[in-house]
């Protein structure tokens, strides 16, 4: 059968078809969940199997998660996180929204998360936590083709910043840059710098080492590692042989961390 127009002609035969074929593609292709919907803000670059974040994951990225999930943090339940001062002090309404207790921007790493809030993120956007070998492999060897300079394509180096700690933000001894937190606020140290602040390092990879702590999915006794150390450290701590672990369910100003994705 035919329905004719003086401009048209088409086909029942081949509109049943078409119809068919799309009901089949839609019925063969994945189905997609509220949160695939939701992409995170973290630039990503290939190193070896793993696409990583190339800076830490940030309040923006955590918001999204939020949004979507209706997430509230342990220290967001309790009234606030911590800091440690003249020993662990809860400060009200220090959160991952509010770091030091006013509003933070966007692009700032997100902290006062303990392992299993970094854990969960980092899942819910199809990605995971590092382990403890593939950290210390991206921080330290350059794994790039053609690298950018001063980088050097299988070298290995003191600091995830290259040979020196001069680019990282740290306590002393670093960029002597100027983090974010309000004067007077901090016993020691001034608080983190947004994401992408200080220079690439090695793998072209920020803050690997300083600006904050990093949680790694690889226990060290009955705790989990920290790497990288923060702004509340000298560039000592930065060192592959500094290994620092901290109770899962710690959350402090100071420890944040970065998703990596498997790359079949």
């Amino acid at each position: 059968m035919k329905i004719t127009s003086s401009h048209t002609v088409i086909s029942i035969g081949s509109i049943v078809s078409s119809i068919v074929a799309v009901a089949a593609i839609l019925t063969c292709a994945p189905q997609t969940t509220a949160h695939a919907q939701v992409l995170a803000n973290e630039i990503t670059s290939r190193i070896g199997h793993l696409e990583w974040d190339i800076h830490e994951v940030t309040i923006g990225t955590v918001k999204k998660y939020a949004s979507a999930t209706g997430f509230m943090s342990s220290g967001e339940k309790e009234g606030g996180s911590f800091i440690y001062e003249a020993g662990w002090t809860r400060k009200k309404d220090w959160t991952w929204r509010t770091p030091f207790g006013v509003a933070a921007k966007d692009n700032e790493p997100a902290v006062h998360l303990n392992f299993y809030e970094a854990k969960a993120i980092c899942a819910f956007f199809g990605k995971r936590l590092p382990t403890d070998s593939e950290w210390t492999t991206a921080a330290f060897t350059e794994q790039r083709t053609t690298p950018t300079q001063p980088f050097i394509k299988g070298k290995k180096y003191t600091y995830a910043n290259g040979d020196t700690p001069k680019h990282s933000h740290c306590l002393n001894g670093c960029a002597g840059l100027r983090g974010v937190a309000p004067a007077g606020s901090l016993w020691r140290g001034t608080g983190h710098v947004p994401v992408m602040t200080t220079e690439p390092g090695v793998n072209g990879l920020y803050d690997m080492g300083g600006n904050v702590w990093e949680w790694i999915d690889t226990k060290s006794g009955t705790e989990q590692i920290t790497r990288g150390a923060s702004w509340w450290y000298g560039p000592e701590n930065q060192l592959e042989s500094n290994l620092a672990s901290k109770p899962a369910d710690t959350k402090v100003a100071y420890v944040g961390f970065r998703c990596v994705r498997d790359i079949k």
